[in-house]
């Protein structure tokens, strides 16, 4: 496997030297595990860089371009974002309604102090992302969990639950697509009816669509905001290179706004109110949007084969776990639901067969008796991941 660049020779072989350089860099992804361990929970990818973010970090180093974010990186940024929006997706953004902050989740709290009626509950469907859970009652807020409707594995939004939760005060809907953990990419035709139900109650959307560019053949992500004026003028949207090109550590996402109130909110929210994006973050998703499509798409033609190949596997080993190939992401939800196991079988694996994933509890209503686990990693350690969750989850 290639720690840097392209990953071209993936799909050969891999020993141990390969999980030992893995543990190497250090990541927490694979140090949590322990020394014996596989790291199979957080969100990041094994596949290394793609060159022109390392040329970019390269050229920031040599000049020693340390200090304070300065507003013309800043502005770059923004012509960055819009231009991947437009090119990716087809939505055309003003790169002046682009603003920068570290993270989704800085966004996603900006999104309730700021943009969402004092004290008002927030809407969340589950299970959920895991700090969208604790971030809301950080500020102060309760949470109204909406479990998505299963239908054998394929889920969908709750609309008149959801439309429930608007009139039992809700006021900011969080709608995650792709969807982390259950790896849905909604269709125009949902989104409309979800738009719908928003406007109705007079709701807020804030749109988390960081894994926006991780979507697969037959699927098509698109920007809920740019599906209809209605839902541009109810809708924050959160995104960044970080989840497709692997670069979380270098604390950098977009919020982009899309209605005229929005934008003269935002203008009185003062400079602090979304500070923190770092020098090396801003070029990086700068490199990536401009010159890193290229590595993207052969790591999703990769990821293509990895989504299936654990179907594969899971048929084999483990047939009584439901799967359903995601859609986009890189997250697949396993669905232990009928085995004779306890509700935190994830808790089973990460103890038993020495492999971290995130157990179902932790994603709130509706994670119970699963578990996600991460499959950006070579095949032959996913080969070898489910064959340790087997053994961990078999009876016997």
């Amino acid at each position: 496997m290639q720690d840097k660049g392209v990953p071209g020779n993936l799909r050969q072989a891999i020993d141990a030297t390969t999980v030992a350089m893995l543990r190497a860099r250090g990541s927490f992804k694979w140090t949590a595990p322990g020394p014996d361990g596989l790291g199979a929970a957080v969100a990041e990818m094994d596949f290394g860089a793609a060159p022109p973010i390392l040329d970019a970090l390269a050229r920031l180093s040599a000049d020693a371009n340390f200090g304070y974010l300065p507003a013309f990186l800043a502005d770059e940024l923004s012509a960055a974002c819009a231009e991947f929006e437009r090119r990716r997706y087809g939505w055309d953004v003003d790169p002046a309604l682009i603003h920068h902050v570290p993270d989704v989740i800085k966004a996603l709290e900006i999104a309730i102090t700021h943009f969402s009626r004092p004290g008002t509950p927030v809407i969340l469907p589950t299970p959920a992302y895991m700090p969208f859970l604790a971030v809301p009652g950080f500020l102060g807020r309760e949470i109204i969990q909406v479990p998505m409707r299963d239908d054998a594995g394929f889920f969908t939004l709750d609309l008149d639950a959801i439309s429930d939760a608007f009139r039992a005060g809700g006021h900011l809907l969080i709608f995650c697509n792709p969807y982390n953990p259950l790896g849905r990419v909604f269709t125009p035709a949902e989104m409309a009816q979800l738009t719908g139900v928003v406007d109705r109650h007079g709701g807020r959307v804030f749109a988390d669509e960081i894994h926006g560019p991780l979507v697969y053949p037959g699927a098509r992500h698109v920007p809920y905001a740019s599906t209809s004026d209605a839902a541009a003028a109810h809708t924050l949207t959160a995104t960044s290179a970080s989840k497709a090109w692997n670069l979380p550590g270098l604390k950098c996402a977009q919020v982009i706004l899309s209605s005229q109130a929005d934008r003269d909110r935002w203008e009185q929210m003062g400079f602090f109110a979304s500070h923190g994006a770092s020098n090396p973050g801003v070029v990086t998703n700068i490199a990536a949007y401009r010159h890193g499509e290229a590595w993207l798409d052969e790591v999703l033609g990769y990821l293509d084969d990895s989504r299936r190949l654990l179907a594969r596997l899971l048929g084999h080993h483990l047939p009584q776990v439901r799967y359903r190939p995601p859609d986009g992401t890189y997250l697949a939800w396993l669905d232990c639901t009928a085995m004779d196991l306890p509700d935190s079988p994830g808790a089973l694996v990460t103890d038993r067969a020495h492999i971290t994933v995130v157990d179902g509890p932790a994603f709130g209503t509706g994670g119970k008796g699963a578990f996600r686990l991460n499959f950006a990693t070579p095949q032959p350690i996913l080969k070898t991941m489910v064959e340790r969750i087997a053994a961990a989850l078999s009876p016997g």
